[in-house]
């Protein structure tokens, strides 16, 4: 096999960077970002202030260097898979995940200013599981 340069093998070939990614699944990115949260447990994340107070447009807009959602959009998996940014808004969109659920993850009303990314894998992990129409309920009586 013969090197080349990547500008040689452009004159005799197109060059597609990367495959695109496969589709992951709502748990699949879910349990990714849990994960790379465990990855660094003791991590110090910064939590956001108090977003359910917040308008929903501006509370969309939110984010922080060091957060939790920072975190998930810091890998390029994540990323190819249609994370645009590390904002509230997306991260509630691609997450798939209501205000309160996001809230329970982010919100420095449950920690402080800041967290420990263990803690935020736990949060983050719950919200595929529990009790739905508790979940449900909730969501009814806060909207």
């Amino acid at each position: 096999m013969k090197h080349q340069t990547l500008d040689q093998l452009h004159a005799v070939a197109s060059i597609e960077p990367s495959a695109p990614a496969a589709e992951m699944t709502r748990s699949q990115r879910i349990e990714r970002w849990a994960e790379l949260l465990e990855q660094n447990p003791e991590r110090c994340l910064g939590a956001f202030a108090g977003t359910e107070h917040l308008h929903p447009e501006s509370r969309a807009m939110v984010r922080g260097e060091g957060s939790a959602i920072a975190v998930a959009f810091e890998d390029p998996v994540l990323r190819a898979s249609g994370l645009k940014n590390d904002t509230y808004g997306e991260a509630k969109r691609f997450f798939e995940l209501s205000d309160w659920q996001l809230h329970d993850i982010v919100c420095d009303c449950h920690v402080g200013a800041t967290m420990r990314a263990r803690w935020a894998a736990t949060r983050v992990r719950a919200t595929t599981g529990g009790n739905k129409f508790f979940a449900w309920l909730r969501q009814r009586i806060m909207s």
